[in-house]
């Protein structure tokens, strides 16, 4: 049987909608956080638009706004481990950030090893026509996109 048909026979079998909950992505930064959407059967993630950062309560607000809208049942945060493999002082913010996120949207939060990613979405976009501005706007985008296709490709 292959996963989608699965996948709907769970749902029918259980008598929820497992194809409805979506899992997000984040590449969270100091400035903005890139958000990325898996489509309803966990196969292929996509990009929304770039969150730019004004402080804790309106970022958590607009994310509460996405889960809500994307009916959000999983939440993928970048984490940023050094080269080495070691945590850093980035790494401790993210595993603070993804609790924060458990304990106030009630979802498992998953930290996934983003080491990279901002570095193949630079690639990925000096390849494309993009001019150097608009690549800037969507490079966070992409690195989210990356960040929960991994994620979702590992979890298969």
């Amino acid at each position: 049987m292959d996963d989608y048909n699965r996948r709907v026979n769970d749902a029918e079998d259980t008598g929820k909608s497992k194809l409805q909950q979506r899992v997000m992505g984040l590449d969270v930064g100091s400035k903005t956080i890139g958000i990325a959407v898996s489509d309803p059967l966990g196969i292929t993630a996509q990009g929304l638009p770039t969150i730019r950062r004004k402080n804790k309560r309106t970022d958590l607000r607009a994310l509460e706004q996405l889960i809500h809208t994307y009916k959000i049942g999983e939440i993928v945060v970048g984490y940023p481990l050094r080269m080495s493999g070691a945590e850093g002082t980035q790494s401790a913010k993210m595993a603070e950030f993804a609790e924060e996120l458990r304990k106030r949207f009630g979802l498992p939060v998953h930290l996934w090893d983003e080491r990279l990613t901002s570095a193949e979405a630079n690639r990925v976009l000096r390849d494309s026509e993009m001019s150097i501005r608009r690549r800037g706007e969507v490079v966070d985008q992409l690195a989210a996109v990356l960040i929960l296709q991994n994620w979702m490709e590992a979890r298969r």
